[in-house]
């Protein structure tokens, strides 16, 4: 926590830890406060809403989870997916030239601080896969797909906390992720018996997009 606050430019004295919970990050919540938690990250192939990746992180902020759940997805499916949809928390400009090796990443573009700058357009000093993600992001066949999104990661976020995915009862990363991955397991039996129940258990491959939200 130290490390983490001379990162962010504060005083290392300023790193405080939770004393039910020393692995848990204080984090601003939904409702303007802030307490110790985790960030559960879900990957979910869009065109069937199944978990197909699933992470705890004991940071804030999405940005820098990209990759890791890239890698993550493309090992257990043994191929990366075509296109990878994520909000635009995700969109590192390191991380998305590390992504580029692996699949298309849609994310929002974030508004310059000037009207007059047209945000879809490459910067002097973008790299190819920066570049590309801007002007892309300005196309109607984008807009169109990442649509596909919300769709999909806020859906299964919204099941989710229906189904009481809310209170941690445990402590620590490893017991946390264990719990999101039961989640997942339970969500994806259940979405197998809504697909296709002869075929439940069976199938190979990567789904064809992917929605990352937390």
């Amino acid at each position: 926590m130290a490390k983490l606050k001379v990162k962010q430019g504060k005083k290392a004295e300023q790193a405080r830890a939770s004393t039910t919970d020393a692995e848990a990050t204080v984090m601003k919540m939904a409702d303007g406060g802030f307490r110790p938690a985790y960030n559960a990250q879900y990957a979910t192939a869009t065109d069937s809403q199944v978990i197909v990746g699933v992470a705890a992180v004991t940071l804030g902020s999405d940005m820098g989870q990209l990759m890791p759940m890239v890698e993550q997805v493309g090992e257990r499916c043994a191929q990366s997916p075509e296109e990878w949809l994520v909000d635009g928390g995700y969109p590192a400009h390191e991380q998305l030239d590390q992504a580029a090796e692996h699949t298309i990443v849609y994310a929002p573009v974030p508004q310059p601080k000037s009207a007059a700058t047209d945000p879809h357009l490459a910067k002097d000093d973008d790299s190819p896969a920066v570049g590309a993600w801007r002007e892309r992001m300005g196309t109607e066949e984008a807009k169109d797909l990442y649509k596909q999104r919300a769709a999909t990661a806020e859906c299964v976020n919204a099941l989710a906390r229906q189904r009481g995915l809310l209170r941690l009862r445990v402590r620590g990363t490893g017991k946390v992720r264990c719990v999101l991955l039961m989640y997942a397991l339970a969500h994806n039996l259940l979405r197998a018996l809504a697909l296709a129940p002869e075929l439940l258990g069976r199938g190979v491959g990567a789904p064809s997009g992917i929605a990352m939200a937390t």
